[in-house]
């Protein structure tokens, strides 16, 4: 077994590119290895801007031997009835690479077969991987590709040196007119000579003592450790930025952080202003004092020591100086308009070309925001109603301000800014910030009912508007993110437990696009639809199983919170150990009833009843409804199957003794009709032919 190391050296690979070039190129080449037949143990990766590298130790240094069983003609054909070869056995032979002697006889269902048995042919790792590796590396992935000088090749940047060992042996291949070899590069400006690596162990060692962190963790660590001790330097403190940490990781191969200063008058700017303006165009890190105000100093980090970093520091904040300045231009010339100046600039800004413009948007919002306020429990409808009204005109106001074009992740952030500086309520002003939320998967929900409900008449506008139009999520396009919207009005609802209903707000959002009736419930139809193989998907990825979910859903999904109850009340059921009996009894009540054409709303004549198994029955079906439909009532579904379940016995002993589909059809309507009091019990609850 040998260490096999693989290093890429480019020119500059852009951050984002690098952690998800070298996943998918350890995936592929693990992949490759197994369909090879080489066996390898632990894969670790290496990143840096001017690398990618994989370490696999525990590597075959040949290919597992295998042997396969190939099947030839009847024997009858491929001997005669001496026993004698005959063409047909000899160019089997000569097919599978062995002697005639060789073959053997085999039964098989149809018969007697010659068989043989075939060694596949093996070759060392080393001539696998010189014949693999140029493809391999040519199929990382990467979200832009190029060319340079005149080869064809694709690749992120231009490949400037190949490294290939298995063990001490170099691995001879090349892409383009770049050949493979032993030698690594140091760091670009402080080592930039060739260094030669004998051995996959002294791979980081080497590059470590040439100014190189190849191991993406280890640079992290103690990039995290050096801006820290800066920070600490001034009293201050880092501004928690993980995505920040991430990127500057992967834009030096060695962290060397300095310490800048800005003007004092600039913390008259907001926070999140300076602090987008310092990340997004330098990478910067924002500094601030234990009471979490910002204060008037950054960090940045270079990719070079050099022996004055005062002189680093003073160009950073001329840099520094020139963003901030145009940042507290914007602001000051935004404060010159209020909210509403901005609302009303919306009108020439088009939400999408068939829907009309922002503005209209807003007002279909908050006509849709303001119906729903009166639908949920809450201390004054009135005022929520009027809250959510005001949020969802000016929601989008700062849309147009200069500070959201400059930065446009700010898009929220500046407009709860604004609405708070212009006197509007704070459920108002969260509002307008956090009815975009939840911007990702697992990310925060709004924290107040104007915002909750600004965010979903927000989302399913958008949702309802592009069913319109067709705008419809295929499989591998959503660009208006329509399922994400979808799942996060789901949470939202879920996680404040509104119980009004799916339905009906899903047809009020509908017919704001069509006059025609016939079109909205169709829309209304489709977008239904949607929002319940959202649902089944967003159950079965927190754990739920996905009979219990659909079996819930099959009968109403339209209150999600108690669609959510029923779910946890069949997973319960599930668990018990006489749940397959149960549900085998109740799914033949079901399908019973599905085969049969006798009127579904006739009632139990208990005259009628004849065998002492469907008296029993139909007495226990009476003891237990009132119970059963007080437990489901309150949303005891879990309570209410308990107690169901109890009528199990005397369903399997009416199906041993009662045949339903007699000749006299009073009794078999009768019979059916105790099946239906049967299946009424359960049917608000989950429909029990699916589980």
């Amino acid at each position: 077994m040998e260490t096999l190391l693989i290093e890429i050296g480019a020119e500059e690979i852009p951050a984002g590119y690098i952690v998800p070039a070298l996943k998918a190129f350890k995936k592929n080449l693990l992949s490759k290895m197994a369909k090879e037949r080489i066996k390898s143990g632990k894969c670790e990766y290496f990143g840096t801007p001017r690398r990618l590298a994989l370490i696999i130790d525990g590597v075959a240094i040949e290919q597992k031997s295998e042997t396969s069983i190939i099947y030839g003609p009847p024997e009858f054909v491929g001997f005669d009835k001496d026993g004698n070869p005959t063409k047909a056995a000899i160019g089997f032979a000569e097919k599978a690479g062995i002697s005639v002697e060789q073959i053997t006889i085999t039964e098989q269902r149809k018969g007697k077969y010659l068989t043989a048995e075939v060694k596949a042919k093996t070759s060392s790792a080393t001539e696998i991987f010189e014949k693999i590796l140029p493809e391999q590396i040519l199929l990382i992935p990467f979200p832009k590709v190029m060319k340079w000088g005149s080869m064809s090749n694709l690749f992120a940047r231009p490949i400037i040196s190949l490294t290939g060992l298995l063990g001490k042996k170099v691995l001879n291949f090349k892409i383009g007119d770049i050949e493979s070899s032993s030698f690594v590069f140091g760091h670009q400006f402080m080592f930039p000579e060739k260094y030669i690596i004998e051995s996959a162990e002294s791979y980081s060692s080497i590059l470590e003592a040439k100014g190189v962190i190849p191991d993406i963790e280890k640079r992290k660590n103690l990039l995290l450790k050096s801006i820290t001790k800066a920070a600490q330097d001034y009293d201050s403190l880092v501004v928690e930025d993980e995505e920040l940490l991430d990127i500057v990781t992967n834009v030096v191969e060695y962290p060397y952080p300095v310490v800048g200063k800005f003007d004092d008058d600039f913390l008259k700017v907001p926070d999140e202003v300076l602090i987008t303006a310092m990340r997004e165009h330098q990478k910067y890190f924002a500094l601030k004092d234990t009471k979490n105000n910002l204060k008037p100093y950054f960090i940045a980090v270079n990719n070079t020591r050099v022996k004055d970093m005062k002189i680093v520091g003073n160009g950073h904040e001329r840099v520094l100086r020139a963003r901030l300045s145009d940042a507290k231009f914007f602001w000051d010339q935004d404060l010159k308009s209020n909210m509403d100046d901005f609302a009303q600039k919306l009108k020439k800004v088009t939400f999408q070309a068939e829907l009309g413009s922002v503005y209209e948007k807003s007002e279909r919002v908050a006509t849709l925001g303001g119906a729903l306020s009166v639908k949920i429990d809450s201390e004054d409808n009135q005022i929520l109603q009027t809250n959510v009204k005001r949020a969802a005109m000016i929601c989008k106001a700062d849309l147009v301000s200069q500070v959201v074009i400059e930065f446009t992740k700010l898009q929220g952030v500046m407009g709860r800014i604004y609405a708070a500086k212009a006197g509007e309520n704070k459920d108002v002003a969260d509002a307008v910030e956090q009815h975009y939320r939840p911007v990702f998967s697992g990310g925060k929900l709004p924290e107040n009912d104007t915002a909750r409900i600004l965010a979903i008449s927000d989302k399913i506008d958008t949702i309802c508007g592009c069913f319109s139009i067709g705008l419809i999520p295929t499989g591998g396009s959503d660009p208006y993110a329509l399922r994400r919207q979808g799942i996060g009005i789901l949470q939202i609802i879920l996680d404040k437990g509104f119980t009004f209903s799916l339905k009906e707000l899903i047809e009020d959002a509908a017919k704001a696009f069509v006059k025609d009736d016939s079109k909205a419930i169709e829309i209304s139809t489709n977008v239904i639809k949607f929002f319940e193989v959202r649902m089944i998907n967003m159950l079965a990825d927190n754990g739920y199983s996905m009979e219990a979910v659909k079996s819930a859903l099959a009968v109403s999904f339209d209150n999600v919170p108690d669609t959510l109850l029923r779910v946890k009340a069949i997973e319960a059921l599930k668990k018990q150990p006489d749940f397959e009996p149960l549900s085998i009894a109740f799914k033949r009540v079901g399908n019973i009833l599905k085969k049969s054409s006798i009127d579904k709303t006739l009632n139990v004549d208990i005259n009628l009843l004849e065998d002492n198994a469907e008296k029993e029955l139909y007495s226990a079906v009476e003891n237990f409804r009132k119970e059963i439909k007080s437990l489901t009532k309150k949303g005891d579904y879990d309570g209410a199957l308990k107690k169901i379940a109890l009528l199990r016995p005397f369903v399997d002993n009416f199906f041993d003794n009662v045949m339903v589909m007699v000749d006299d059809e009073q009794i078999k309507a009768n019979r059916i009709a105790l099946l239906l009091e049967i299946s009424m019990l359960f049917g608000d609850i989950a429909d029990f032919s699916i589980l």
